[in-house]
């Protein structure tokens, strides 16, 4: 064979070889083989539409997963109304159990879309928020259910928590680098709104046609429905990728990079701020100003504590191009400066007794908190791709943006605890004080100190190290 004819062949498998690859190969199951994001013939012509249709029952799927999660903060300021008679101390555990369960559900959840597929996982993981809500709509309809039962099911909430995780991890596989932010930051805000319209939503449901009353079951079981639709949608629309591979290694050595600790620290400051305080918001509402609890609305009752939720929400991604345009390390210094000063400012104006005043004061920090999320978060892969110990020692970039994509998923489980601490500090405040007071200075100085941390580490030797755009 000629030298000719052997270049002809070669050049020809590499030809059949691209093609392969170009093309992608639908399974039975809804799997999909030869997936490559990064290839643009291939984005273009089928990736993209694949990838937006499932982006879109991801979110549903996860807002879905707020809402469950958040259901038992908004069920607990009504458990007097429908004749329980709880502890604060035990009202305060019912609110900050499902935290506690989800941030602690992010980490194995972050591993089961490699291990089952994310079509498969997102059916699974919908249908496990059937067990909280029929559990709570049984709950709630007996008053002489026993804390202890009520506890459990409130712990059961925090299967919603577990899903952002996998549901962030999932959609990482479909979009390639230069749509990945835009594409998760709509993930994650479509998630974070199940929390606002969850706290719309089921205090109208509850006294609909309720003759002045409250239908607490209804706070559960209206949600299954829709439960139903997002596992059909997963099943019926969605795809597992044979290419979305499990990193449990890359995950052990996120977990040595200091970096991750740090920034997990800054994100209990960001997003546990904003799960913390959209958990407790309706309870500081109803201690601070019942006659604000709940404002009627023809024949349903609205509470306004839904607008501190959305508002953060709807801050997260804003805060995530501020953070492209002036780097992410000063917008969450901005964004911790003014959660202390709105924090502090709170503090001073409670004797007014001003509810508006208070109310507006609570949504400017959430939008704080929305803002900062989308800025620590945007930070995280630039410092695993710049100043962690791995890109220092010249790791390659698909070795870097493999311990970014571990510490993404570790840092929203570590943050997420911040949804448990909050409450249980302000609870532990109200126990020893009779005031919830001394916590809020307890967050004042917790948010001073994480702006000198982002400061110290990430902006304090900017010029020298050119980290200034983290």
């Amino acid at each position: 064979m000629t030298a000719e004819r052997t270049a002809e062949i070669g050049t020809a498998d590499a030809g059949a070889a691209r093609t392969d690859t170009l093309t992608l190969d639908h399974r039975p199951g809804r799997w999909i083989a030869n997936w490559d994001a990064e290839n643009k013939e291939q984005w273009e012509s089928a990736g993209r539409s694949i990838a937006r249709r499932n982006l879109n029952w991801s979110i549903f799927a996860e807002f879905l997963g707020f809402v469950v999660w958040q259901l038992w903060s908004i069920v607990v300021v009504q458990l007097p109304a429908a004749g329980f008679k709880f502890s604060t101390n035990e009202i305060f555990w019912l609110i900050s159990i499902p935290s506690l369960v989800g941030a602690t559900l992010r980490i194995p959840y972050t591993f089961m879309v490699p291990r089952f597929g994310g079509r498969n996982w997102t059916i699974v993981s919908a249908l496990l928020l059937l067990i909280p809500t029929i559990g709570l709509g049984l709950c709630v309809a007996n008053p002489t259910t026993p804390f202890g039962v009520m506890l459990f099911v409130a712990a059961l909430a925090g299967f919603g928590g577990g899903n952002f995780a996998s549901s962030m991890a999932n959609i990482t596989f479909f979009y390639p680098v230069r749509e990945k932010g835009w594409a998760l930051g709509l993930n994650a805000a479509g998630g974070n709104l199940g929390a606002a319209v969850a706290q719309l939503a089921v205090p109208i449901a509850i006294t609909l046609l309720a003759a002045g009353t409250v239908n607490l079951p209804v706070a559960g079981f209206m949600w299954v429905p829709l439960i139903l639709l997002a596992a059909f949608g997963a099943w019926k629309y969605m795809n597992n990728l044979t290419s979305a591979k499990g990193d449990v290694a890359g995950s052990l050595a996120a977990l040595k990079e200091p970096h991750l600790w740090i920034m997990a620290l800054l994100y209990i400051g960001t997003f546990g701020s904003f799960i913390g305080f959209a958990g407790v918001f309706p309870k500081l509402i109803k201690d601070y100003f019942p006659a604000f609890s709940s404002i009627g609305v023809g024949t349903v009752a609205l509470s306004l504590a839904f607008l501190g939720p959305l508002v953060g929400s709807l801050a997260r991604p804003y805060g995530g191009r501020l953070a492209d345009r002036m780097g992410g390390a000063r917008m969450t210094v901005r964004a911790f400066a003014a959660m202390a000063v709105i924090t502090l400012t709170m503090i001073w104006t409670l004797p007014l007794k001003n509810f508006w005043l208070f109310l507006v004061l609570f949504l400017l920090l959430f939008t704080a908190s929305g803002f900062g999320n989308g800025a620590t978060y945007r930070m995280i892969p630039v410092i695993f791709a710049t100043t962690s110990r791995a890109a220092r020692a010249g790791a390659s970039t698909v070795t870097t943006q493999r311990l970014a994509s571990s510490a993404l998923g570790l840092i929203s489980a570590i943050g997420a605890y911040g949804g448990f601490v909050i409450p249980q500090v302000l609870n532990a405040s109200n126990s020893a004080s009779g005031s919830y007071t001394p916590a809020f200075y307890g967050f004042v100085g917790a948010y001073v100190l994480m702006l000198a941390v982002c400061w110290f580490f990430y902006i304090r030797n900017a010029n020298r190290n050119a980290m200034g755009h983290v």
